[in-house]
């Protein structure tokens, strides 16, 4: 059996924290299959177990014996993860970075503006995240290639790949050639069960953004196509203060909370088609999960959209300029073309399964 420990800056809790929760959902199946899991979360005061996953801080990995074959990195930042592999890289015998956005790119420069209520100290503040970003691009470019002869590197997409050559300046070559694009698995019970179109179906469209106050998943566009429609029913979950800044339009349906996976399945099955924009992803698993699920999908026009849905019949894709969307026309066409069959493009054997051929060096 191999133990790997798994770094992250935080981490699903029993108090119903859903933070990384795409790490939590890869951690369960490789616990299903011989691989024994360990997080080290470096937001955590203390250890615990979550859904039989061994939660433990940095303060207790430095009492313990240091018994781990494999380090699993995701969006591995300076302040911990890089401080912490410079220290203890060398107790483990294979390293695999798994990247997801911001921690390889100039976050300026890729990610949209904030919402005006979500800006800090103006300029000052663009000043020193500029600096900071081109500091950790050279800290990970210098030490990405010494580490490189017994590392793995894992992009959520061939997009975000293309980013990391621009940003850090490292090609395959630099790497060894051991660079892999596996896109995040979905969660299990999405792959279990299925969209039921038997329900009634009380909206047109759901939404889901745990973060709602982040510009990049568009809840303003979303609010204003419900505005342009009246007739329809929007249902929108997630957490944010944006409401508090923005009117939200009387047939929006608002449940202010996280949801965990299985409260989801009945939500989704009150409505019939997700409107899931973004500004900007590197691939989009709540829209994954949803397609996986089998509700028809609604996603903007991006280049990474197209790539990771291809084309999937039942995923429609609109612009981010929404004065030239007509919504209605959009919606009847998904309905009148969705094929009632599952997606396996994001299943355990697409995604996990590579993974786990990484950590058990197959």
């Amino acid at each position: 059996m191999k133990n790997i420990l798994v770094l992250v800056q935080d981490y699903p809790d029993n108090s119903g924290s859903v933070a990384l929760m795409y790490v939590h959902v890869r951690n369960k199946y490789y616990a299903k299959h011989n691989i024994n899991v360990t997080v080290l979360n470096f937001t955590a005061t203390g250890n615990y177990i979550i859904d039989g996953i061994k939660v433990i801080t940095e303060k207790t990995y430095k009492k313990e014996n240091r018994n781990y074959d494999v380090v699993v990195s995701h969006a591995a930042n300076i302040k911990n993860h890089y401080r912490f592999l410079k220290k203890y890289d060398k107790f483990f015998q294979k390293m695999i970075f798994f990247f997801h956005g911001h921690e390889i790119l100039l976050i300026n420069e890729v990610y949209p503006q904030p919402f005006e209520y979500m800006k800090k100290d103006g300029w000052g503040r663009k000043i020193s995240q500029n600096i900071y970003d081109r500091f950790k691009l050279m800290m990970w470019h210098y030490y990405f290639r010494k580490i490189a002869y017994k590392s793995e590197f894992v992009f959520v997409s061939n997009s975000l790949y293309m980013e990391f050559q621009k940003y850090v300046k490292l090609t395959k070559k630099d790497l060894n050639g051991n660079v892999h694009i596996i896109n995040n698995s979905v969660g299990e019970i999405f792959e279990e069960h299925t969209y039921s179109l038997a329900c009634n179906k009380k909206f047109d469209f759901i939404t889901i953004r745990n973060n709602m106050d982040s510009s990049t998943y568009c809840i303003d566009l979303v609010c204003k196509l419900a505005e342009e429609n009246p007739e329809m029913h929007f249902l929108l979950i997630g957490k944010g203060k944006i409401f508090e800044h923005i009117h939200k339009p009387n047939n929006v349906t608002w449940i202010n909370k996280f949801l965990q996976h299985d409260e989801m399945l009945k939500c989704i099955d009150s409505a019939k088609c997700a409107l899931m924009l973004t500004r900007r992803d590197t691939q989009g698993v709540m829209s994954c999960e949803l397609v996986t699920y089998g509700i028809p999908l609604i996603t903007s026009d991006l280049p990474v959209c197209h790539e990771i849905f291809g084309d999937l019949i039942n995923v429609s894709y609109i612009s981010n300029d929404i004065d030239k969307v007509d919504l209605r026309e959009i919606y009847e066409k998904a309905m009148t073309t969705m094929e009632n069959k599952k997606i396996l493009s994001y299943n355990y054997k697409n995604t996990v399964e590579k993974e786990e051929k990484l950590i058990l060096g197959r």
